[in-house]
C-alpha cells in the first residue's frame, strides 16, 4: 500500500530590502561595509535581506530620506517581490517614517528600531526586558503612525479611555507616556538593587569585558571563569551583565561580561542600560576584545572607545585582546600592485610592528575558539590584577 504524502507548510521567511545613501561623510566602500552589518542585523532579527539600494546624495531628502526616483524604484521592487520590510541604515525622522509608510504600504524600519527589535527578542531577564521596553517606547512615542497597530490589543483594561472626539493616536501617545513613567520607576528600583549588589561584593578587583558586538567576549568569559555563559555567533548574544568570581593562581577577582557596542547605538538604549554599563564604569580593568579577523576592526575599536568616553570609562587601565586569529586572512595583494602595502594586506606579525608597537605590553593576540595563547593571556591578566590587588591589600604581598 502506497504511503500517503504528508504536506507540511513551513512558515514563510520574512524578507527585507536594505537602503542607504552615499554622501561626502560616508563613501561607497563605507556604505557597503555598513550594509553588510545591517544585513547581519537583519538576519539576527530573523529577516532575510534580499536586495540593497543605495543613492548618492549630499544630504538626505527631508520628506522621504531618499529621492523620488529611488523611492519609486524601491517601491516597484517591494511590490513585485512581496517584500515584508524596508530597512534604512540611518535613523529616520518621525515625518520621514510617516511619509515612507504611506508611500510604500509596508513596515519601515530604521537602524535604531532594528537594533531595538533584536534587543527585545534577546532580553531574557526581567531587568533586560524592562530596559529594552523603556527604550522602545521612548523611540516609538514621537513616531506613531496608523501602521503602528501593536497597541490595539493593549488598550483594553488600561483605564485610559479618551473622550468621544479624541484621536486614536493621541490615546496611544497617552498610553505610551504612562508606560514610560511606570518603566522608569521600575528601573530606578532595579538600579538601586544592583548598586547594593555591587557594594556587597567588597573590594575585590573588578575586570570588565568590553568590545564590539560578536567579537567573542562571552567565549573568553567562559574560558577564564570556567563557567557557562551563553555565547552565539550572532549580534547581541549577551544583553544581561554576567558577573563571576574568578581565581587565577591564588588571586581572586570579579569578571563581568557586558552588552556589545555597535555603530549608531540608539541613545535610548545607552540611557536605558545605564545600570548595566555601571559595571564598566566601576571596573578596575577593561579587557577590550577585538575581532582581528574583521576587515573593519579598527573602526570597531574607535566605536567602542567613543562609547567608553561617553559613559565616563575612557581612562581605565585596558588590555587590548585581539581575538579570532584563527580566522585572520590578510587581503590578497596583486603582483602588479605598486601601491604601498596597506594594513589589510599585512600578516599578524607585520601588524604588530605598526601602531600596535606603541601599546607596550598591554595587548595580546589569541584565539578563544582554538585556545591559542590563552595561558599567556591568563598570565598577563594575573599580573594586571595583582598590581591593583597588592595596592589595595598591601598585607597580602607575601602571598604572591
Amino acid at each position: 500500500m502506497a504511503k500517503k504524502k504528508v504536506h507540511t507548510t513551513a512558515p514563510k521567511q520574512e524578507t527585507a530590502v536594505l537602503v542607504a545613501i552615499i554622501t561626502q561623510l560616508q563613501d561607497e566602500a563605507e556604505v557597503e561595509e555598513y550594509l553588510d552589518e545591517l544585513a547581519f542585523l537583519s538576519e539576527t532579527a530573523g529577516v532575510k535581506p534580499v536586495r540593497r539600494f543605495t543613492q548618492k546624495m549630499n544630504t538626505p531628502e527631508p520628506g522621504t530620506f531618499i529621492g523620488k526616483g529611488k523611492l519609486e524604484e524601491v517601491k516597484e521592487y517591494v511590490q513585485e517581490n512581496k517584500v515584508d520590510y524596508i530597512i534604512f541604515d540611518d535613523d529616520l525622522s518621525p515625518s520621514q517614517l510617516r511619509n515612507l509608510e504611506r508611500a510604500m504600504k509596508v513596515r519601515i524600519y530604521d537602524r535604531s528600531l532594528l537594533i531595538l527589535e533584536i534587543f527585545q527578542q534577546r532580553a531574557r531577564t526581567s531587568h533586560a526586558r524592562t530596559q529594552v521596553e523603556l527604550a522602545r517606547y521612548q523611540y516609538l512615542l514621537p513616531r506613531l503612525t496608523r501602521m503602528w497597530t501593536h497597541l490595539e490589543r493593549q488598550r483594553g483594561g488600561t483605564g485610559t479611555r479618551g473622550g468621544a472626539g479624541e484621536k486614536e493616536i493621541e490615546t496611544d501617545r497617552r498610553i505610551i507616556r504612562n508606560k514610560i513613567t511606570r518603566l522608569k520607576k521600575q528601573l530606578e528600583e532595579i538600579d538601586k538593587q544592583m548598586a547594593t549588589q555591587r557594594k556587597s561584593r567588597g573590594q575585590l578587583v573588578r575586570v570588565a569585558l568590553v568590545g564590539y558586538t560578536n567579537v567573542g567576549k562571552s567565549t573568553i568569559m567562559n574560558l577564564i571563569s570556567k563557567s557557562e555563559v551563553f555565547a552565539e555567533n550572532k549580534l547581541f548574544a549577551t544583553l544581561d551583565t554576567t558577573v563571576r568570581k574568578v581565581v587565577l593562581g591564588n588571586l581572586p577577582f570579579l569578571m563581568s561580561d557586558t552588552v556589545g557596542f555597535i555603530r549608531k547605538l540608539p541613545h535610548q538604549l545607552v540611557e536605558s542600560f545605564k545600570s548595566t554599563l555601571d559595571e564598566v564604569r566601576e571596573a578596575d580593568i577593561l579587557l577590550h576584545v577585538i575581532d582581528i579577523s574583521h576587515p573593519d576592526f579598527e573602526d570597531h575599536m574607535n566605536v567602542v572607545n567613543q562609547t567608553l568616553e561617553e559613559i565616563g570609562a575612557g581612562d581605565k587601565p585596558t588590555i587590548l585582546v585581539f581575538n579570532k586569529i584563527d580566522s585572520y586572512q590578510p587581503k590578497e595583494r596583486e603582483e602588479w600592485d605598486l601601491e604601498p602595502i596597506t594594513e589589510k594586506q599585512m600578516s599578524l606579525e607585520e601588524l604588530k610592528k605598526t601602531w600596535m608597537a606603541k601599546l607596550g605590553n598591554d595587548f595580546i593576540f589569541i584565539s578563544a575558539l582554538n585556545k591559542d595563547n590563552i595561558e599567556e593571556f591568563r598570565e598577563m591578566l594575573y599580573e594586571k590584577v595583582k598590581e591593583i590587588h597588592v595596592g589595595r591589600y598591601p598585607y597580602d604581598n607575601l602571598l604572591y
